[in-house]
């Protein structure tokens, strides 16, 4: 049995594998990552931190990749900003 990690994304508790990135718990969560200016949704492209479109708040530090940020436990995650 794997160990799971517990965050919080968008104030909703999700449990990950150990070694998942915060994109996989805000894709387990469900809705988009951010909005565009238009307020179309937005998700990641590339999965390897060169597009940019995953961009999150994690702990109160804006604009990091979530496709490559490992998920720790306990971490809040915000796509609005």
């Amino acid at each position: 049995m794997s160990t799971r990690v517990c965050l919080s994304v968008n104030a909703t508790p999700v449990q990950v594998p150990e070694g998942a990135t915060v994109a996989v718990a805000i894709a387990l969560a469900g809705g988009a990552f951010r909005t565009s200016r238009g307020g179309e949704p937005r998700a990641p492209l590339c999965g390897m931190g060169v597009c940019f479109e995953c961009r999150v708040r994690i702990d109160g530090i804006a604009q990091l990749r979530a496709c490559m940020t490992p998920a720790r436990e306990g971490m809040q995650v915000r796509t609005d900003g």
